[in-house]
C-alpha cells in the first residue's frame, strides 16, 4: 500500500484538487508552527531573563493570539475540505467502476458482481479516513517536519543531531507495522466481500428458499462468516492500538532525551533561555506529523485496500467493440452461424445456427440450461460467442455484404432493440414515467394516444384502471406496488410504445397465471402485428404456438482436450442463466 497512490489522482478529480489544497495548507501550517514557537520563546524569555514588563511583550502576545487563531482556521478549512473531497472521490470512483463494469459485460459481472457491489458500498466508505486523517498528516510530515528540523539546525545543532538520530526510528517501525497491517486489512476486506456475497445471494434467493422450507439452512454459514469478519476487524484494531503505543513511546523518549540535554545545558549556562524554550517547543513538532502518520495509517488501511480493489477493476481490459454503424434492423436479416458459448464445462448453446428474418416471430426452445438466455445475450451483443459468429445482412445485400456483429458499434445496435426480461427494470416514479420516460403529463395534459392503444393491446389498461391515480400512480424500485403479471404487461406496453424494430423477450409468461398469460400473449401478438421482429424464449406451449419459426437450442459436453475448455472460464453468468431458466 503506497502512501499516496498516483492512480487515485489519475482517476479522481476531487483527489487532485484536494492534494493541491492540502499541500498549501501544510506549508501554511509549517510557517505558523515555527512562528508560534518563536513568539512564545521570545515573550517568556523577555519576561524571565530580561525582566520586561507586560507592556513590552504585549505585541508578541497579540501576534501569538493571531497565530493561534490562524492555525485554528487552517485546521477548520482542512477538515471541511477533507470531508467534501472524500465524499466527492468516493462518488467519482463508484461512478467509474459502475461504468467500467457495464463495459466489461455480463460474464465479468456475473463472476465479480456481488463482490463489486460490496466493494462499492461498505468497503469504499472506508476511504474517508484516508482523506480526513491520514493524508493531511502525510502532507504535514512532508512540510512541517523539514521546516522544524531546519529551525533546529539553525538555532541549536546538538539538538538537531539528536533529532536526526532518533527520527528514523519512527519510519522504520511504521514500515514493520505496515507490512503486518497490510495482510490483516486485506483479510478483513476479503472477509467482508465473502460475507456480502453470501448475504446478497441469500436475499436474492430467499423467496425460493422460503417456498422450499429451507430458509434456515444458510443461517450457520452466515453466522460463521460474521465471526470471521469480526475476528479480522478485531485483529486490525489490536495492531492499531499496539502500534500507536509503540510510536508514542518512541516519540516521548526522543523528546525526553532532548529535554534532558537542554536542561543540563541551561544549568551549565551553555544555552540561553530563548534558545532552550524554542528547541523544547519545536522538537515535539518534528515528531508529531510522523507519529500521526503511523497512528492514522491503520484508520486508512482498510480504505486503501478497497481503493486497490477499485483500481484492479478499473484496470481490467475492456473487450474490444466494433465501430461500424448497425444496419437497419427493420429490413436486415440476422444469421447465427454455428454459435457456441462455453459454460460449466459444456457448450450452451452448442453449434446453434438460425436465420432471423425481419418481421418474424421466432421462439427459442429447449430444456433448462441449454443456453437460451445465453443466446439472447449473444444476440444483444452483450456476450461474445466462443465459437461461430453472428452476422447481419442488410436488405438487398448478399452474403458478401454481411456485417459481423462484433464489428458493429454496440450503441447503434442497442438503439434498435427493445429488451423484455423476466424481471423488467422498473424505476421509482409514475407508471407513465416507466412506459414513456420523461413524458409524464401535468394536470393540463393527457396521456398520449399511442400509449393508450398499446396498453389496450397488452391489457395494461385494465391494470391502470385499477390503480388509485391511474397513470400517475407512483411505483417503487423494481415495480413495488405491481404484481409480477402487471410488471410484465407494463414491460410489453413499453416495448410496444418504442420504435425499436427488434424485440427480444426472455420467457415473458414465466411465473404468471392463466389470466395474466393471456394478456401477455395478446401483447406479443400486438408486437408482431406492428411489423417488429420478435425473438422470444418460450417454455409454455401457448407461447410456442404463436411463433412462426421455432429454433431448438441444445447443449453438449465440452471435449476434455478442447482449447476453449481451458481458455473460457466456467462463468457463473451461465449458472445464473440456468437458474433463471430453471425457475
Amino acid at each position: 500500500m503506497k502512501p499516496l497512490d498516483p492512480r487515485l489522482m489519475r482517476y479522481a478529480r476531487s483527489a487532485r484538487r484536494y492534494i493541491a489544497a492540502t499541500a498549501v495548507t501544510g506549508m501554511v501550517t509549517a510557517v505558523l508552527v515555527v512562528a508560534q514557537a518563536f513568539l512564545i520563546s521570545g515573550a517568556v524569555s523577555a519576561v524571565i531573563s530580561d525582566g520586561a514588563g507586560p507592556a513590552s511583550v504585549r505585541g508578541l502576545v497579540m501576534a501569538l493570539g493571531g497565530v493561534v487563531v490562524a492555525r485554528a482556521l487552517v485546521v477548520l478549512l482542512q477538515e471541511l475540505h477533507a470531508h467534501r473531497s472524500a465524499a466527492g472521490t468516493i462518488v467519482e470512483l463508484r461512478r467509474l467502476v459502475l461504468e467500467h463494469a457495464a463495459r466489461l459485460g455480463p460474464r465479468w459481472q456475473a463472476l465479480h458482481g456481488a463482490g463489486t457491489a460490496t466493494l462499492l458500498t461498505r468497503a469504499l466508505d472506508d476511504l474517508e479516513p484516508y482523506f480526513t486523517r491520514y493524508l493531511p498528516q502525510l502532507v504535514l510530515a512532508a512540510t512541517v517536519t523539514p521546516a522544524t528540523v531546519l529551525v533546529l539546525i539553525t538555532q541549536d545543532w546538538p539538538a538537531a543531531v539528536a533529532v536526526v538520530c532518533t527520527l528514523p526510528l519512527i519510519p522504520i517501525f511504521m514500515i514493520l507495522i505496515g507490512r503486518m497491517t497490510q495482510s490483516v486489512s486485506q483479510e478483513r476486506l476479503e472477509a467482508m466481500k465473502v460475507l456480502g456475497d453470501q448475504v446478497l445471494d441469500l436475499i436474492s434467493g430467499l423467496p425460493t428458499l422460503k417456498a422450499l422450507g429451507r430458509e434456515q439452512g444458510p443461517t450457520e454459514r452466515v453466522r460463521a462468516l460474521g465471526r470471521a469478519y469480526r475476528r479480522t476487524t478485531m485483529s486490525t484494531l489490536r495492531i492499531a492500538f499496539l502500534s500507536g503505543a509503540v510510536l508514542e513511546f518512541i516519540t516521548t523518549l526522543s523528546v525526553a532525551i532532548i529535554a534532558v540535554e537542554i536542561g543540563f545545558r541551561l544549568v551549565a549556562g551553555r544555552m540561553d533561555l530563548f534558545t532552550g524554550l524554542l528547541v523544547l517547543m519545536v522538537a515535539p513538532e518534528v515528531y508529531q506529523p510522523l507519529r500521526q502518520v503511523g497512528f492514522q495509517f491503520h484508520a486508512s488501511a482498510n480504505g486503501v485496500a478497497a481503493a486497490e480493489s477499485v483500481f484492479e477493476v478499473l484496470e481490467t481490459p475492456v473487450p474490444s467493440r466494433g465501430t461500424l454503424p448497425a444496419p437497419d434492423l427493420r429490413t436486415a436479416t440476422i444469421e447465427l452461424d454455428a454459435v457456441s458459448v462455453a459454460a460449466r464445462g459444456a457448450w450452451a448453446p452448442a453449434g446453434l445456427s438460425a436465420t432471423i428474418r425481419p418481421g418474424g416471430l421466432v421462439a427459442l426452445t429447449g430444456p433448462s440450461g441449454a443456453g437460451k438466455t445465453t443466446t439472447t445475450q449473444v444476440l444483444l451483443g452483450l456476450l461474445p460467442a466462443d465459437r461461430g459468429r453472428v452476422r447481419v445482412v442488410p436488405d438487398g445485400e448478399g452474403p458478401d455484404g454481411a456485417v459481423d456483429l462484433g464489428e458493429i458499434d454496440p450503441v447503434t445496435w442497442w438503439e434498435q432493440i427493445a429488451w423484455v426480461p423476466q424481471r423488467p427494470t422498473i424505476t421509482p416514479g409514475t407508471v407513465l414515467d416507466n412506459v414513456l420516460p420523461g413524458t409524464a403529463p401535468d394536470a393540463s395534459q393527457t396521456v398520449p394516444g399511442s400509449v393508450v392503444e398499446a396498453s389496450q393491446a397488452t391489457g395494461f389498461d385494465e391494470v391502470v384502471a385499477g390503480l388509485p391515480q391511474g397513470w400517475d400512480t407512483l411505483v417503487g424500485s423494481g415495480g413495488v406496488g405491481l404484481s409480477v403479471g402487471q410488471r410484465q404487461r407494463l414491460a410489453l406496453t413499453r416495448a410496444l410504445c418504442s420504435t425499436a424494430p427488434l424485440v427480444v423477450m426472455d420467457e415473458p409468461t414465466a411465473h404468471l397465471d392463466a389470466a395474466s398469460e393471456a394478456h401477455v400473449l395478446s401483447g406479443v401478438r400486438a408486437l408482431h402485428a406492428s411489423g417488429r421482429t420478435v425473438v422470444v424464449i418460450a417454455h409454455r406451449p401457448a407461447l410456442i404456438a404463436l411463433a412462426e419459426q421455432t429454433v431448438p437450442v441444445t447443449s453438449e459436453p465440452m471435449e476434455p482436450a478442447s482449447p476453449a475448455a481451458t481458455s473460457s472460464d466456467p462463468s457463473p453468468a451461465h449458472e445464473s442463466t440456468a437458474a433463471q431458466e430453471e425457475a
